[in-house]
């Protein structure tokens, strides 16, 4: 029994005559009226009346037509279910906190729209507790967070290591945090600092680094980038990863740069995380892969760049759950 059978007779019953029904379908009469046939012989019924003045289903035909919509019906959700799977798969939702835009987020979708140019990335910006939650209920593919050095990984979700920084000072060319070689607590604490908003780890390392001491004014970001835009229009300074600094437009135009901070300082890690539970799609495994192989050339190009050996530390390719 074929699918095409029970839709031609659901068509003559429809349109009330084989005729009708085989020009509906775009078929030749005799076709779809042998097709019919095969169905009743196989059913070991006669489906249709045939007479003279046309073709109508029969009272067999009749007591058989709900379980024959039934089967159409099942076939045709399982087509659309199909079809939105289809759909999903040429999306790849991307949550990040922003901090990495400059060294990953944009080589990489460009090589990323390079090889899928028919798959779409939905990125959108977020807290690291937000894209977790996202994450673990489906909303999202990936996400990419910011950890400092020691914080524990959330359950449920496979940890890739892309990046590991510091924390730098985030400043305009004519400040005058720019003439020394380090900034120190004492130093910041001296000049309108820009923090970011609480959630971002980089608020959570800046109220530590401060112990409790108040700058001389402050405002308040959400995620990297308004930061440093913030930073640009002389609005402050501002605490980001050095990731999130080297690179930027805005230094590369001279209008920002950055100073180590004074004395220790934790690593920043950069990582992507997928949730352990869910089937994976291609495009988000190939979108997955890219950013490792961004994050490899980053870090070897910062690398070349600061005349420094390439660290194991700062490669892209330890996971952990």
């Amino acid at each position: 029994m074929r699918i095409e059978q029970l839709e031609y007779l659901a068509a003559v019953t429809r349109f009330g005559s084989l005729r009708r029904a085989a020009e509906a379908l775009h078929v030749s009469q005799p076709a779809l009226s042998e097709t019919v046939r095969n169905l009743e012989r196989e059913l070991g019924v006669d489906l249709l009346d045939r007479r003279r003045s046309g073709a109508r289903i029969s009272a067999a035909g009749r007591e058989l037509l709900p379980h024959i919509m039934g089967v159409l019906d099942a076939v045709d959700s399982l087509r659309r279910a199909s079809d939105d799977q289809h759909r999903t798969t040429r999306m790849v939702r991307l949550g990040t906190v922003n901090a990495a835009t400059v060294p990953l987020l944009v080589p990489t979708v460009r090589a990323f729209r390079s090889a899928h140019p028919e798959t779409q990335i939905e990125v959108t910006g977020g807290q690291q507790a937000d894209i977790h939650r996202e994450l673990v209920e489906g909303g999202l593919d990936l996400g990419l967070v910011n950890y400092l050095q020691g914080d524990d990984k959330p359950p449920g979700l496979q940890t890739t290591e892309l990046l590991r920084g510091r924390p730098v000072v985030c400043i305009r060319a004519d400040s005058p945090l720019a003439s020394l070689r380090t900034v120190s607590v004492k130093d910041l604490l001296r000049e309108p600092l820009i923090v970011m908003r609480s959630g971002h780890v980089m608020h959570r390392y800046v109220h530590r680094l401060l112990e409790g001491q108040n700058p001389a004014f402050s405002y308040s970001a959400d995620g990297a980038e308004m930061g440093k835009l913030m930073v640009a229009e002389g609005l402050g300074a501002t605490v980001l990863p050095d990731f999130s600094v080297s690179g930027d437009p805005l230094e590369r135009s001279g209008i920002i740069t950055q100073r180590p901070i004074a004395g220790d300082v934790p690593a920043v890690l950069m990582v992507i995380q997928r949730p352990l539970s869910a089937t994976t799609t291609r495009a988000a495994r190939d979108l997955h892969a890219m950013f490792v192989r961004s994050a490899a050339d980053y870090t070897a190009h910062e690398a070349s760049a600061h005349g420094r050996p390439r660290s194991r530390d700062r490669r892209g390719s330890r996971d952990s759950t």
